[in-house]
Formats: structure tokens, sequence, C-alpha cells
């Protein structure tokens, strides 16, 4: 019965060649619009991922500012102080933290032989490697050892790097900072750098050789990473944590702020979402267009095969299998019509490549540009949007082909 209703759409779709491939045509174009509108919304929100996976995602820093609540707390206006024994605060009180280091800044006149420029200079803990995510293009990070005997050692950015030597190696060469002298021991790989963003030309110091720079007593933020915990709860307990420290509100947004990167990530995810939707929406309306298509097309083949409906409805044929004839015909074509797309949109995927993003914003952002990757999850979506507008637009005709009276369909001229 089915290979008998296979033959007969196959035959029909032969007999109607050019109606036949215009129709499976639309299809293809709308199932291959759903898929790379599928792709690029797959696309973006990876693009977005990565764009936070290159500053580290469980990932969260708290910054001292000054008191706006005065009421059960510090007098407004009171500037929040840092110091050391915050961060050994933080680190005991929270266990879910892996990693926490303090950060001190300041800009440093950094000089080689015959070169000279002002860079960002900053003192950290060794952790913060793991923290920020950073990644060694050759020599090594400093760490714990170079931390408690306060070596003076710096691992420099990609930029300061090339502006001090050029296309020389520079580890094992000696910088001056303020005139201090500091021996070079490693170069960072190149990170997503936006607008005025320095972070290209920072020299990375241990915290403790930072006190030959400037006073280290009160600290400019704190930063540290975590697994396994729920990031608001986290934030809710650094506030708590540091207002009873320092005697303020923890209700007080502006005594201490706390970059929480998750937060962004998820405001992030919810645009991801959104724009998934859109875009699916609109490629199941171009996908409708051809699904019109496919009803007019099979409307008309009805209206020509009327007399042959009569007569196998004359011979026995039972309301289902005139059903069955014409919406498989249709689910043929739509079926045709959903490789050729497929394969239009991998084609199209291939010859587009990488769509510029997040690169036209930062240096360095290749990672956040957007890639047309057709996955597994988006062909599902793809073709069981196609079955449901191939049943849709074949089961009208198909009824009407059903429900024809065989008398009036032999009488049909």
């Amino acid at each position: 019965m089915l290979k008998d209703i296979i033959i007969e759409a196959y035959a029909a779709m032969r007999h109607n060649r050019r109606r036949t491939t215009l129709t499976m045509l639309g299809m293809a174009w709308g199932i291959a619009t759903v898929v790379l509108l599928l792709a690029y919304g797959a696309g973006f929100e990876r693009a977005i991922k990565n764009i936070f996976a290159g500053f580290g995602v469980n990932v969260m820093g708290t910054f001292p500012g000054r008191t706006s609540l005065q009421a059960g707390g510090a007098k407004s206006g009171t500037r929040i102080f840092y110091t050391l024994d915050d961060v050994d605060r933080l680190r005991n009180s929270l266990p879910a933290v892996n990693h926490i280091t303090p950060q001190v800044f300041k800009t440093g006149r950094v000089s080689t032989e015959g070169r000279t420029y002002d860079f960002p200079v900053g003192g950290f803990y060794p952790a913060v490697f793991h923290i920020r995510s950073l990644k060694m293009d050759y020599g090594r990070f400093f760490n714990e050892d170079d931390l408690v005997r306060q070596q003076r050692v710096a691992v420099l950015s990609s930029e300061a790097k090339t502006k001090l030597f050029s296309g020389t190696f520079g580890v094992g060469e000696t910088i001056r900072i303020d005139g201090v002298s500091f021996e070079v021991i490693g170069v960072i790989q190149p990170r997503q750098q936006e607008g005025e963003s320095n972070i290209n030309q920072l020299v990375w110091i241990p915290f403790s050789a930072m006190g030959h720079l400037r006073n280290i007593h009160n600290i400019d933020g704190i930063w540290m990473n975590y697994d396994n915990a729920n990031h608001m709860e986290l934030e809710a307990s650094i506030r708590r944590i540091m207002a009873a420290a320092h005697n303020f509100r923890p209700d007080d947004q502006r005594a201490i702020f706390v970059a929480n990167q998750q937060k962004q990530v998820a405001q992030f995810g919810i645009i991801s979402a959104g724009l998934k939707i859109l875009l699916g929406f609109i490629g199941v309306l171009t996908l409708g267009i051809g699904g019109v298509g496919l009803m007019n097309i099979m409307l008309v083949s009805v209206a020509q095969r009327t007399r042959e409906i009569g007569i196998e409805k004359a011979l026995g044929a039972e309301r289902r299998h005139i059903l069955m004839q014409f919406l498989a015909e249709a689910m043929a074509i739509t079926f045709a019509g959903g490789v050729l797309g497929i394969l239009l949109s991998y084609l199209v995927s291939f010859s587009v490549g990488t769509l510029t993003l997040y690169s036209a914003l930062a240096k360095y952002g290749e990672a956040g540009d957007i890639q047309l990757i057709i996955d597994g999850s988006t062909l599902v979506v793809a073709v069981v949007i196609l079955s449901l507008v191939g049943v849709a637009s074949g089961m009208l005709p198909a009824l009407k082909a059903a429900n024809l009276d065989p008398i009036e369909a032999l009488r049909y001229e």
C-alpha cells in the first residue's frame, strides 16, 4: 500500500516536472533560510560565550567606593578603603572561591635601552593567571616564590613587549619601571581589547614587588573566581561581609562595586534567546511562503485530476487512500525541497565563513565573531518546522480530493 502511494506520488511529480521543480525550489529556499537564520542565532550565542570566556566567566571583582546611605552605617560620602585584610576576610568567609587576588595599579615610566613608554603596571597574586584566564605566549608567569621573596620580575602583555623589544625575544632582558629594575620572565598572548582599553599594554608584576613603586597598604580592588556557586548569592555575601567590616549598609550600591561576570552573561543570554526566537519566526514566515505555493500547486493538481479521483473512488478507493495519495505527493515535494535547501544552506555557510561582529569593536576579538555552524539541533528544529509546513500545506488539497463526490467527479469536464 505505502509502496503504491509513493510510486503514484513520484509519477505525478514526473508528469508535471516544471511545476514540481519550481515548487521544490520555493521550499528549498524557505528551508535554507530557516537553517541559516537558526545557524546565525546559534553563532551569535556562541560568539557571546567566547567573548566572556576570554575574560573569565565565573569571575567576580569588588572595588571600593563611597557610602551613599547613612542610616545604619557610615556617614554618607565616606570613602571605603580596601586592604589585604579584606582579601583574607573574603578568602576565609567564601568557601566557593577558588582563587583570589588583590590588585593595585599605577602608570609607570617603563624603559629599556633607547625606548621609554608610559604603561599601566599592575600588582597581583599569581592566582590572577587563573582568574583572568591568561595564556602565555612564551616564558612563564610569576609564582608564589616570586611573591614571597618580593622578586622584581615582570610579565609583559603583547603590545608592551612589541613596543619595548620589537622583534626580539624579550625574556631575560631587564626593564626599568620608574627607575626600578625588573627582569622580564614571560610574555602574554594578545587579549580582546575594546576601545580605550590598554589590557595589552599592561605590565604584570607580583603584588609584593609593587611595594617598590607605590604604597600598597590600600588596594584598588579584589578579583576572585569560583565554582558551583549561585553568582547572585555570592555577590550578596560579598556585600554583607564588606559591609560588616567597613560599617556601611549592605544595600548601599555605591559603597562598593561588584563586577559580576555571570550576571552579564545571563543578560546577554536573554538577548541571544530572544534573537534566536525572532530569527526562527522570520524563517518560519519565509518557509510559509513556500508552503502557500505548495498548497496552491496541490489544489491545481486536485482540480486537474478530478475525473481520475472519481474513477478511483468508483473502483473502490476509500477516502483515506485518496487523502494519503495527495498528502504523500505534497510530502515528497517537501522532502526533496528540504534536502536541496539543507545542501544549499551548507554551501552558503561554508562560502560565508565568519561574519564580523566583535572584531569590528575590539582588537584581537576574532573569537567573538559569528560562524554559521549548522549543528544537529539546528537541523532537527528545521526539519520539524519543514514537516509541519509540508503537512499543513498538503492537508487542505488532500482533504478536498478525499471529500470529492465520485458521481460529481466523474461528470467533471
